[in-house]
This record gives structure tokens, C-alpha cells and sequence, in this order.
């Protein structure tokens, strides 16, 4: 006899096969080794580790743009051992599948890494904007839109990045963007929580400007979006560095407190003196240390002020404290693994693009654009400060007032 149960589930497996599943479409600057490119979609190709099993993502890769080919490249490799994803030579035919409307149902657009021209600013012109142009073209001739998620900052430029939000506005299409850092593992695994009144937020981090400072301005940013009344925008912001940064520390422009606090989260954490290892760093140690501070300091619409800085020298991973209304501090890691597992499992790449795929099976964002178009402008502000000699920017543009999602969206473990 077939029992009810076998019945009701080999309709459900009838149905499963019926429906399609979707295709998506990888637009990228460069699939190398280590590369931005390679790490997601790679993912989606070979699938990775998720909640103690190998996830494989329910949809299909299925069409691979490459702006660039430098030695190492693996694009070629892919499409060998994956026949079902095809490359083209431009992003409409990758969206196209070579025909003339828009044939895939999800599109990464991961514009980082690669050759490309840096201006007097330094910044690198990657080219999302360009990309994203040549998308949206797609959409507009289709009559058909699709999904799309960025990779990192909307644009270099502040009103390309803005153009992008509107036009996913106006076409009304489901948009994504950021990187790892505010949905990878947190040590302790803490949130803020939703509704915290919070007086003043610090972020001790690394890198370089236009590049890792967006994912210090993100740790910042994913916390304090939470506090009681949302995120309502940016007044100003203002860079410090060199003798000008160890002054405003040493002046408590910001809570050296804070500082503190999120250095204590750090696992990378450079001794002061050659054999201690848990030496925590004097202030002379922190001169001695890193050799090129930098700092952007902000005010929020409501009053907060938030401070990213970049240690480089002292720290390798990236440290949130903040002061709330009560006086307690509220302090976490935003965890990366570290050298040399950075650079081969990058692991916190999997959260990231099991929140993009969630984004492609159920048409919504997992937690707001509007957070990476705020970063963007911040990202972008910095830059403008260091540039004008770190002269105070204001940033009406900046008043960009939304709500955090209600859920954590961090991975946990």
C-alpha cells in the first residue's frame, strides 16, 4: 500500500522538478585566484560549508562576463569543468544568453580586483557604475528585471553611487550591496540591540583608504543602524592622520575609552614589546606602532558620533565598541579568519552569498541598500577630507534615513 505520507511527498518532489531553477548571470572584473570574483562564484559553482553540511546553491550559474584576463586567470578552467556556464564577450549577451531580452533571473556584479587607473584622489576607478549601466540597459529593453547584488561600494564616484540606488528605485527591482563584514561570525557572537540608545561608536580596524576603510565605515554602520529610531543620516565628517590624529586621540576628540574596548577584541593584537605577548600597547607604544593613523570622525543626523580607525601596524581584523545611554560598553569582533586562512577558505564569504542567493529565490533584500549607500558616501567623504588637506565635508547628501532590518543577519556558529 502507498501511504498518504509517500503520496504528499512524491508530490511535493513532482512540484520541485517542475519548477525551474533559476540562472543566474556573473558579472566580474577578473576570476582569479583569491580574487573577489573567484571567491563567490565559486560558491555558487561548487557550493561551500553552511550549517554543517556542503550547500549546494537551488539555482544555476549560468553565464560568466570577465573584463579582464591576467596571467592565473581561472575563468576558462570553470567553464570547462562547469559546461552549463557559458562566457560571453559583453554583459548584455551574459544576461542575454546571447539572444535579445533579459534570460537570467539574478546577477552579481563584482567589480573588484584588476588592472585599472587610480585618480588623483587614489582612489581605483573600478567600473561597478559602467557595469551596472549595462545591466540596467538590459532591463529597460527586456520589459524584464532581475535581482542584482554588488560586491562591496556602490561607486567610487558619490553620484554614480546615488544614480544606482534611484534607478533601482524607479525600475523597481530587487538591489543589493556590501561585503562580508557585517554578516560574517562575531566574537562574542553579540547584536546590538534593537532600539539601544547609543552616545558614541568606535571601529579599530586596518587597510587601506577607498578600499578597507568602507568595511571598518560597514562594522560601524550594520551596529549603530540599530539604535532606538533608526539610522537617519550623516551631518559631517572629518579625517584625521599624523600628528593631527595623535593629537585629537590624546585630546579625547574620541573616547580613547572606547578604543580600548575594541582593541580588547582583537586577535591580532601587535605586543609592544618583542616577547610579551599580552602586552597591551602604552600611548607611546600606539606612536611607535603605527607609523600612518588615520581616523574619520562623523555626526549623525540625531547626534551620534562615530569614529573609524585605521591601526595599521597594530591590529589585522576589525573591532566595534560603543557607549550606550546606561554607560555600559557594548563591544564585538567582526571575525575574519586570519592569515594564511584568509587568503585560501576566506569563509566569510559564505554568509555573504547565502544572503544574496535568499535575495535570488525570494526577490528581497536581506538587510537594506540604503545602509551600503550611506558607507559609499562615508567611504567617499573620507577620501574628500584626506584630499582638501582633512578639512571638515559636510554631507547634507548624506541625510539618508532608513530602518535596520529586524533580524541578525550575522553567521553563527
Amino acid at each position: 500500500m502507498i501511504t498518504r505520507r509517500e503520496v504528499l511527498g512524491g508530490a511535493s518532489l513532482l512540484a520541485c522538478q517542475a519548477a525551474p531553477r533559476p540562472k543566474i548571470a556573473a558579472i566580474v572584473t577578473e576570476y582569479r585566484k583569491f580574487s573577489h570574483g573567484q571567491h563567490i562564484v565559486d560558491r555558487f559553482l561548487e557550493g561551500y560549508g553552511w550549517n554543517n553540511a556542503h550547500h549546494r546553491p537551488a539555482m544555476d550559474l549560468v553565464s560568466l562576463y570577465v573584463d579582464q584576463t591576467p596571467r592565473g586567470d581561472l575563468s576558462r578552467d570553470r567553464a570547462a569543468r562547469f559546461p552549463s556556464m557559458k562566457i560571453y564577450p559583453t554583459i548584455a549577451e551574459a544576461l542575454t544568453l546571447g539572444s535579445s531580452k533579459l534570460a537570467v533571473d539574478g546577477v552579481l556584479l563584482i567589480g573588484e580586483h584588476g588592472r585599472y587607473p587610480f585618480n588623483e584622489k587614489r582612489q581605483r576607478l573600478y567600473p561597478r557604475y559602467e557595469f551596472f549601466q549595462q545591466i540596467v540597459k538590459v532591463f529597460a529593453s527586456s520589459g524584464r528585471v532581475a535581482p542584482v547584488f554588488n560586491d562591496k561600494h556602490l561607486s567610487w564616484k558619490w553620484e554614480w553611487a546615488r544614480e544606482m540606488y534611484d534607478t533601482a528605485r524607479r525600475m523597481r527591482f530587487p538591489f543589493m550591496a556590501g561585503s562580508s563584514l557585517p554578516v560574517t561570525w562575531r566574537t562574542p557572537s553579540l547584536e546590538m540591540p534593537l532600539g539601544a540608545r547609543v552616545r558614541e561608536a568606535v571601529c579599530a580596524c586596518y587597510g587601506g583608504v577607498d578600499s578597507y576603510d568602507f568595511h571598518g565605515l560597514e562594522t560601524l554602520q550594520c551596529m549603530v543602524e540599530r539604535r532606538k529610531g533608526g539610522e537617519p543620516g550623516v551631518k559631517w565628517l572629518e579625517a584625521y592622520r599624523g600628528e593631527r590624529f595623535w593629537k585629537a586621540h590624546q585630546e579625547g576628540v574620541w573616547s580613547r575609552e572606547l578604543v580600548e574596548s575594541a582593541l580588547c577584541r582583537s586577535h591580532t593584537l601587535t605586543p609592544s614589546r618583542a616577547g610579551f605577548n599580552h602586552d597591551f600597547p602604552s600611548p607611546e607604544a600606539l606612536r611607535r606602532l603605527v607609523r600612518e593613523p588615520i581616523a574619520y570622525r562623523f555626526e549623525h543626523a540625531d547626534g551620534l558620533r562615530s569614529t573609524m580607525l585605521l591601526l595599521n601596524g597594530l591590529v589585522q581584523d576589525f573591532n566595534f565598541a560603543a557607549r550606550l545611554d546606561n554607560g555600559a560598553i557594548f563591544s564585538t569582533q567582526m571575525y575574519l579568519p586570519m592569515p594564511p586562512a584568509r587568503t585560501s577558505l576566506a569563509n566569510f564569504f559564505s554568509p555573504l552569498v547565502n544572503n544574496v542567493e535568499r535575495m535570488f529565490l525570494t526577490g528581497r533584500a536581506s538587510y537594506p541598500v540604503e545602509r551600503t549607500l550611506l558607507t559609499t558616501g562615508l567611504t567617499a567623504a573620507g577620501v574628500e577630507s584626506l584630499h582638501r588637506a582633512e578639512a571638515r565635508v559636510e554631507t547634507p547628501h548624506l541625510a539618508i534615513a532608513y530602518q535596520p532590518v529586524k533580524e541578525s543577519t550575522f553567521w553563527r556558529t
